[in-house]
Parts: C-alpha cells; sequence; structure tokens
C-alpha cells in the first residue's frame, strides 16, 4: 500500500506511447488562440490582463536588454501554471512531479543566463565569484565555493519545483485515504477529514501558480545579474 501512493508519479503509457507528451501539449490545446475581432471572451480578456500585469511586474527591475525575454518567460509561467493545477485533476499526471523535466527547463535557462553575462559583461559576471574586499588567503575558498552555488542554482530550481508538488500530491492521497477508510467506521471524523481535504486542494491550488511564479522570478533574478 505503501509503494501505491507513488504510482501516481509514474509517467503512464498507453499502446507504448508515453502519456506525458499528451499531458506537455494540453496546456497549449486549451489556450485560445488570437483572433481578428476587436472583443474577445472573457477569458481571454482576463488571460491578457493577467499576462500584463505579471510582464510588467517582472520586467520592471529589469534594464531593456532583459526584456527580450519576456515573451519566453511570460509563456513559461503560464505553461507551469496550467500543468501544475491540471495536475490536481482525477486521474491525471503532472509531469512536473518528474526532476528530470523540470531539470530540463532549468539547466537551459540558467545556462542561458550564465552565458548572456559571459559575453556581454563577462568582467561583472566573473566578479560574483569574488566579493570586493575578501582577504588574500580567502580568496581560492571563496572562489569554489561561489562556483559551486553558482552551479547548484539550477539544481535548486528543479528540486524546489518537485518537492512541493510531490508532497502536495501526497498529502492529499493520504488524507483522501484516510477520510475513505473512517467513512464506515467514524462518519462524523471522516466528515472533518473530507473537509480538510477540501482546504488542502485549495492550499495545493495556490502552491501550483506560487511554485510556477517562483520558478520564474528566480530565473529573472538570475537574468537580472547578467544584463
Amino acid at each position: 500500500m505503501t509503494m501505491s501512493f507513488f504510482d501516481q508519479f509514474e509517467s503512464a503509457t498507453l499502446l507504448g506511447v508515453p502519456l506525458i507528451a499528451i499531458a506537455l501539449a494540453l496546456p497549449w490545446v486549451l489556450l485560445f488562440s488570437p483572433t481578428s475581432r476587436w472583443l474577445g471572451n472573457r477569458f481571454s480578456s482576463l488571460l491578457g490582463l493577467f499576462i500584463n500585469r505579471f510582464t510588467q511586474q517582472l520586467f520592471l527591475p529589469l534594464n531593456p536588454g532583459g526584456h527580450k525575454w519576456a515573451i519566453l518567460l511570460t509563456s513559461l509561467m503560464i505553461f507551469l501554471i496550467t500543468l501544475n493545477t491540471l495536475g490536481l485533476l482525477p486521474y491525471t499526471f503532472t509531469p512536473t512531479t518528474q526532476l528530470s523535466m523540470n531539470l530540463g527547463l532549468a539547466v537551459p535557462l540558467w545556462l542561458a543566463t550564465v552565458l548572456i553575462g559571459l559575453r556581454t559583461q563577462p568582467t561583472h559576471a566573473l566578479g560574483h565569484l569574488l566579493p570586493e574586499g575578501t582577504p588574500t588567503p580567502l580568496i581560492p575558498v571563496l572562489i569554489i565555493i561561489e562556483t559551486i552555488s553558482l552551479l547548484i542554482r539550477p539544481l535548486a530550481l528543479g528540486v524546489r519545483l518537485t518537492a512541493n508538488l510531490t508532497a502536495g500530491h501526497l498529502l492529499i492521497q493520504l488524507i483522501a485515504t484516510a477520510a475513505l477508510v473512517l467513512l464506515p467506521l467514524m462518519p462524523t471524523i471522516a466528515i472533518l477529514t473530507a473537509t480538510l481535504l477540501f482546504l488542502l486542494t485549495l492550499l495545493e491550488i495556490a502552491v501550483a501558480m506560487i511554485q510556477a511564479y517562483v520558478f520564474v522570478l528566480l530565473l529573472s533574478l538570475y537574468l537580472q545579474e547578467n544584463v
């Protein structure tokens, strides 16, 4: 029974075809495509307002050189939010609970920010490895520590997103199982447990959105250091 709790994180296959590909393509199918109409529906207007506010808040601290990343990071934000929230539906698979996928998103984008810094301002980019005023005997140690902290950033991005979503899914499944087991034995406790499950589901919806925002926000901060 303990192992069955982790079966939800396995990549499902149908006729030998991994369903993670369908799960990754589903968010783009649900979003409305641009039309030639002057006025869109309520959902497209709400989505446009959200994108405008998010882009303005995210790129306000960046200089104009970093504004080229607006389309990429905004699309990534909507993509992650849709994946995370769709994964809360019953009998669905959440691709963002896979560490390999999250690292596949984090490593290239982090590496791109580092390469941009090394290309545009190499002195400033390398200067982060050695704080100003460091004593001479501590220079080699600090360079090693700062290099390790730089290289661990994409790992932290991927692990943070994976751990938060995995913990939330496991907690929801544990509480749902407890409510089903307690229903014939102690109905009152089962109802209280179901109420707790409902509140936890609302919390997980918020966590799904917040984690997507944190992922993109940290990438923008890494970009801010290098542009």
